[in-house]
């Protein structure tokens, strides 16, 4: 009976046992406490990471569905379905962000920790600035389709507009809970980022369809032109007529401003992730240092860079009017100017790394320590998004090898071997220099004092006597020696110090940060502007079919694009930590 309802029995008498031991018993206890409820807080966060992350699938893979068949067959499923589903998801989305918005200012312990790493102030800046060229690309399109509202349906007008509150919504929602570690309704939060990640993921899904469709272009098969190639079946404005006569003007100015859109959504996408990742993290940033923007002492780097950009661009003008005459003689010129210029861009960016790396090898900053969930998501992109580049370059050498490397193809082949020669030494130099240890402006200063236990005793008497209120002051032991160095030995009135000029070593990286960064914007204007030497050459359609290599190029040269613009968010990076 006792053995059965022992817990109603009265304890054993147990021997006397030391007090060390009751106080060991007690903190076992305390500690087994502590471990369980760190499993269960760890079950939950799982479940949770479980329950979005099936959210996220289901609506991605829906969406792919419908982006599918809106442009293989416009007969069962068009673009308004899509639109229609796109406009469900961005109400839903609008919707959480803004009780997100309103929770968190009314509760004060929702957010109780800010991860400093996460949507620094130039990556909201860069955000903000897409933002605004989205809203005015979706002015254009409502301008543009109330020119067929008359024989169309007005879901083209509707999605626009909702889309442009979204983006007000959204831009405003970032800017200030981008760094957010939310501690209450961890659940319901993770559940909401991962729909603002689904919604921004198909609203870049659906433009870089509509943007390669618009941009893929038939190879000619009698040598003498070139035209736009829609591979969905006829339908859309073929037998509607705009009411106005700036339809055209309008179409063509917010295709350009495509690419600003992309971007936005794929900037958005990141940030959510990360303010996913943060979800109920303790944040401990005592180490974070604070990066200042400078251009002091640097000049070589943004000169080059500068002239690289603006000859760059100058040459992809001459390609785009060449190109579109349609004149084979000026199209091949065209082409081989085009090579030219990459080459030599991707030349100087290669010898640019290579010396960034060997400077790494002299350095000695401490690599990083600790997570950080931004850095973590930058290394994933810039790996994973260079493999749309990798894929088209690959491509494109078997292709020119196997059918000879003879006129511009020769150049064809040079720009890839060496675009993915410096696709790899780029992905080391900023991998590289994410990992390192911001440098400190204390690093090499002189020390005024060499005995340390002469400046610790000296550190002491000096504390002993400063007043109650600075006695009450938690302050770092490092500091209160750090402090010591300059002020015993600076005379009463002398000047302070000044800011120590840049190191060799400094110097050097930062130049060549700016000068890559300038390098990757160039390499991303050309193709999100428009330039195709994948379909004006003929090459890649003649060797692998024009199907195939029109789903190469539309499925690689994006995430190619991307890779570019996240280069430069990344190198800027690195750029502040030099």
């Amino acid at each position: 009976m006792a053995a059965e309802e022992g817990y109603i029995s009265p304890p054993p008498t147990l021997p006397s046992t030391p007090c060390s031991v009751q106080v060991g018993s007690m903190r076992t206890g305390s500690d087994v406490l502590s471990t369980s409820r760190g499993t269960v807080r760890e079950r939950g966060r799982n479940r949770s990471w479980l329950l979005s992350s099936i959210i996220t699938v289901n609506v991605l893979i829906l969406g792919i569905a419908l982006v599918s068949g809106s442009v293989f067959n416009n007969v069962k499923i068009n673009a308004i379905n899509l639109q229609i589903f796109l406009i469900v998801l961005v109400i839903l989305t609008t919707a959480w962000m803004l009780y997100y918005t309103i929770y968190t200012s009314r509760e004060d312990h929702a957010v109780l920790y800010k991860d400093s790493h996460a949507g620094p102030v130039w990556l909201r800046g860069g955000l903000v600035l897409f933002g605004i060229c989205s809203l005015i690309m979706d002015v254009f399109k409502i301008a543009n389709y109330i020119g067929y509202l008359h024989c169309d349906s007005a879901v083209k007008i509707v999605f626009p507009v909702v889309q442009a509150v979204f983006i007000l919504v959204q831009t405003y929602f970032l800017w200030l809970h981008a760094k957010d570690c939310v501690q209450l309704q961890r659940n319901i939060t993770r559940c909401g980022l991962m729909l603002t990640l689904s919604t921004n993921l198909m609203l870049w899904m659906a433009a870089v369809t509509e943007e390669s469709l618009h941009q893929t272009v038939v190879p000619p098969e009698d040598g003498n032109s070139t035209h736009s190639y829609d591979i969905r079946a006829p339908g859309g404005y073929s037998s509607c007529n705009c009411s106005h006569s700036a339809c055209a003007i309008l179409e063509k100015a917010y295709y350009y401003l495509y690419p600003f859109n992309i971007e936005y959504s794929l900037f958005a996408s990141a940030m959510a992730y990360v303010m996913w990742k943060n979800v109920g993290r303790l944040v401990d940033e005592h180490n974070h240092h604070s990066l200042h923007f400078r251009l002091k002492d640097v000049l070589v780097g943004p000169a080059v860079g500068l002239v690289m950009l603006g000859a760059g661009l100058g040459t992809f003008v001459i390609y785009e009017v060449d190109v579109e005459k349609g004149d084979p003689g000026k199209r091949d010129t065209a082409l081989m100017i085009h090579y030219v210029m990459n080459t030599v861009a991707v030349t100087l960016m290669s010898v640019s790394t290579v010396a960034g790396c060997a400077i790494y090898r002299l350095d000695q900053r401490d690599p990083v320590s600790g997570k950080n969930p931004t850095r973590s998501l930058d290394v994933g992109l810039l790996i994973g998004a260079s493999i749309g580049q990798f894929t088209i370059c690959y491509f494109t050498i078997v292709a020119v090898v196997a059918t000879g490397a003879e006129g511009h193809n020769a150049l064809n082949l040079a720009v890839s071997l060496l675009t993915v020669i410096q696709l790899c030494l780029q992905n080391i130099f900023i991998i590289e220099g994410l990992h390192r240890e911001p440098f400190h402006e204390d690093m090499h200063q002189a020390s005024v004092f060499t005995n340390p236990y002469v400046l610790q005793a000296q550190a002491h008497r000096d504390i002993h006597n400063l007043p109650e209120t600075f006695m009450e002051t938690k302050s770092s032991p490092a500091l209160t020696v750090h402090s010591m160095h300059v002020a015993p030995s600076a005379p009463s009135g002398s000047p302070l110090p000044q800011r120590h000029r840049l190191t060799w070593k400094r110097r050097a990286l930062k130049e060549i940060c700016a000068f890559l960064m300038l390098c990757n914007i160039l390499l991303w204007i050309m193709p999100a502007f428009g330039a195709r030497p994948q379909f004006d050459n003929t090459i890649g359609a003649e060797f692998y079919e024009f199907t195939m290599w029109a789903a190469v190029v539309n499925i690689g040269l994006p995430f190619g694009i991307f890779y570019r613009m996240h280069s430069v968010a990344s190198l800027f990076e690195v750029f502040l930590t030099s």
